[in-house]
Order: structure tokens, then C-alpha cells, then sequence
């Protein structure tokens, strides 16, 4: 396994994992752009440029992008988050380079006024489709409702309004300003070597104009609200709580990594024994979320609209005897060995390194090898989760829940 970084003249990074053993390759554009780069006026439209992404250039529609990609037995997508948009295929090494031109071409799209109608409804559609999901739902409005007056507060979907006063230049405008070369990297992993993709990127995107996007990283400090947001056709409730945690470059990220494991995991964990297990709610887990200058606790709850009050109370309890109690060693090892193992097995798929690589390169300008990437995650000591939950305790600052209730 090699590494290796490099810049191209316009300011796009490319960086290299080569695994000769691999049976595949995969190369991802990840573009430093999502909802919290966007203003009330054009909210969703990060979302909304990955949908149009595939509507192809003056060469190739829709159609034809797509088949490409299948002709190529491609595993292709793209996703939009709070901070980064992603592009990637995974293929067999043989089509690496009409894979790059293919994933390159995402980057770069022909934004038409006929393909910008037909997909408007499109979101549109989609953001009915989640609002009917309660879990999701929840989400969405913890968010909205932790982050009020912070750029994370925006709606990665954005909303009807916003996406229905959408105008096709004002796309291309913010097209325009987010995706330079300085915002883009460009990753590969896999069965490939550094000479072959610092020439593809060269020769796809060395072209593109160079500038670097700026990003205003406000401090944030959450108000502390509960909402309650009644919907009578739900049969369950659900209720997303978030409390401030380290943000993405804070070296106890890798504490909170692993207080997520042991109190919230889906399985096997303190939340798991104490809520889900003896059938008090349906779901109870705890998550750990890094964004630049910010992070977040994310707790996630459902089950029968009556036990939810005692259900809360119960995740509150777990809460305090970690805040005070901590973690005993044993425990500690358990969280560090799941967490490694998760390490390991997505790390066999060169499209589980892809995404790794480009995080701790876009949050913290750092290359990770599996092994190191293990070691950092062994290298924590009880110490360091007490010092960790000191400064950013187990809580449900901002709660808010979905559901048959009125109240919680």
C-alpha cells in the first residue's frame, strides 16, 4: 500500500492510495460544498446540483450517462451532506479511465432549463417523501431547531418554498462560486498507481477554474429548546435529542468515537441493554457527529407513544452514571475492539477507504493507513473519555419528537 498526495496548478488535490492486490479501484470527487455554504434564498440547492449532475454535458443526457456507467458495470453515486458533496464509482481496474471521465463529467455538468423543470419536481417529490417519514422528519427539525441562526441549521433537501422559487441562474451561479478546483478533491483507492491518476485528473480537470471557496466556521452555542410536533397518523414516537460534542479537527473525537459505541450502538451497548433488549422502545442509539468547528451527540429514540416519557427518563439515567462514572477499562476495550473491526472490514473494499481517506483529508489534512487509523483508536485511555465527557457531557440539550404526543 503507497499514499500520496498531490496539486495540481489550479488548486485541485488529488490523492493516491494504490493497493496492487485489489481487484478493483475506486476514485471519488469530493466537493467542500453542502447545505451550510447556501443562504435562505437558495436553500437545497447542493442537493439539487447532485440531481443535475447526472442530466450529463453537451455530448452525452441523461440517458446516455447512466447507460455509460452500467456499460461499465459501475457502482455509481453521488451523495449531499451538511459539508461535503460526494461523486464515485467503483470499477474494475480495466475501465479506470472512462470512469474518471464518466465521474469528472458529474463535476462539470450542462445545466439545461428543460432538465432543471423535470428534476425540480422531482425534489420536490422527495421532500414530501421524507417529511412522511418521522424519523427523518425528526432529524431534519433537531437540526433545524439545535442549530437555529448557525449555517447547519439549513435543510439539506431545503424546503418547498425554496426549492419552488429556485431560478435556473441562480444554480449555475452558486455552481459557479462552490465548485472550483480548490474545492474539489480528488481521491482513488484501490488497484492503481500515481502516475496513471495524477495524469487522468490532470487531463480531466486541470482545466477547471482555479479558486478556493470560503467557509465561515461561527462558534455555536445551542439555546436548549424541546419541540413537540404532533402527527396523529404515526403510530410510533420518535425523538431525535442533540448535545454539543467535538468538532471534526479536535483529537478527542476519537473518545467520542467510542463513548457513541459503548453507550448508543445498535447492539451490545449500554442504551441497547438498558432500553432495547427488556422491550422498552423499539430503538435507542447514540451517535457521534464532527462538522468543522462543531460537533454534535445525536440521540435517536422510538417505540410506544406511553413509554416514551419513562423511556427518556431511562436514557437520561444512563447519561448521568456515564457523565459520572465514566467507563472501566474492560468496557473501554470492548468499544476499541468493535470500532477496529468496523475499521478493518470496511477497509477490505477500496470504496470503504475511498471515503475515509477523503475525511481525514478534508477535516484534518491527514493520510491514515488502516493500521494507524487502529492504533489512534487503541491509543485511548480511560483518562481521555473522562476528559472528554468533562468538557462535553452526555445531555439532551435540544429534543424533539414526533409522534401521537403533545408533549414529552
Amino acid at each position: 500500500m503507497a499514499f500520496s498526495s498531490d496539486t495540481l496548478p489550479n488548486g485541485l488535490t488529488v490523492l493516491t492510495e494504490s493497493v496492487p492486490d485489489a481487484r478493483s479501484v475506486a476514485i471519488g470527487c469530493f466537493v467542500r460544498c453542502g447545505s451550510r455554504d447556501e443562504t435562505p434564498a437558495v436553500s437545497g440547492v447542493s442537493h439539487f446540483l447532485e440531481h443535475m449532475a447526472f442530466k450529463g454535458d453537451e455530448t452525452r443526457d441523461a440517458d446516455a450517462m447512466n447507460r455509460l456507467f452500467d456499460d461499465l458495470g459501475a457502482r455509481y453515486n453521488a451523495s449531499t451532506g451538511e459539508e461535503v458533496t460526494t461523486y464515485y464509482a467503483n470499477v474494475l481496474p480495466e475501465y479506470l479511465e472512462p470512469a474518471t471521465d464518466l465521474v469528472t463529467t458529474l463535476i462539470r455538468p450542462t445545466l439545461r432549463e428543460e432538465d432543471f423543470r423535470t428534476e425540480k419536481q422531482v425534489i420536490l417529490e422527495e421532500i414530501g417523501m421524507y417529511a412522511d417519514q418521522p424519523g427523518f422528519f425528526a432529524y431534519d427539525e433537531a437540526m433545524g431547531v439545535h442549530f437555529d441562526g448557525h449555517p447547519l441549521g439549513r435543510s439539506i433537501l431545503g424546503t418547498t418554498e425554496s426549492i419552488g422559487g429556485l431560478g435556473l441562474g441562480q444554480m449555475i451561479d452558486y455552481h459557479a462560486a462552490r465548485y472550483s478546483a480548490g474545492a474539489v478533491t480528488f481521491v482513488a483507492a484501490g488497484n492503481c498507481d500515481r502516475g496513471r491518476i495524477v495524469d487522468l485528473a490532470t487531463r480531466h480537470c486541470g482545466d477547471w477554474p482555479a479558486a478556493d471557496v470560503d467557509r465561515p466556521l461561527p462558534p455555536h452555542e445551542p439555546a436548549g429548546r424541546t419541540v413537540v410536533l404532533p402527527r396523529d397518523t404515526t403510530l410510533q414516537q420518535y425523538v431525535v435529542a442533540m448535545a454539543s460534542a467535538p468538532p471534526a479537527d479536535d483529537p478527542r473525537r476519537l473518545a467520542a468515537e467510542l463513548v457513541a459505541v459503548a453507550v448508543g450502538d445498535d447492539s451490545g451497548s449500554r442504551l441497547y441493554w438498558d432500553l432495547v433488549d427488556p422491550g422498552h422502545a423499539e430503538a435507542a442509539e447514540l451517535g457521534y457527529n464532527e462538522y468543522e468547528g462543531v460537533g454534535t451527540w445525536m440521540t435517536y429514540l422510538s417505540g410506544e407513544p406511553d413509554a416514551t416519557v419513562t423511556n427518556i427518563e431511562r436514557l437520561r439515567a444512563v447519561f448521568d452514571r456515564v457523565n459520572a462514572d465514566g467507563f472501566t477499562a474492560a468496557e473501554l476495550d470492548r468499544a476499541k475492539s468493535k470500532a477496529a473491526a468496523r475499521l478493518v472490514l470496511r477497509a477490505e473494499r477500496p470504496m470503504g477507504r475511498l471515503s475515509a481517506i477523503a475525511g481525514n483529508w478534508i477535516y484534518r489534512r491527514e493520510y491514515l493507513s488502516v493500521a494507524e487509523e487502529i492504533a489512534a483508536v487503541r491509543s485511548v485511555t480511560v483518562d481521555d473519555v473522562r476528559a472528554l465527557l468533562d468538557a462535553f457531557p452526555l445531555a439532551m440539550t435540544t429534543t424533539v419528537g414526533v409522534g401521537p404526543l403533545s408533549s414529552l
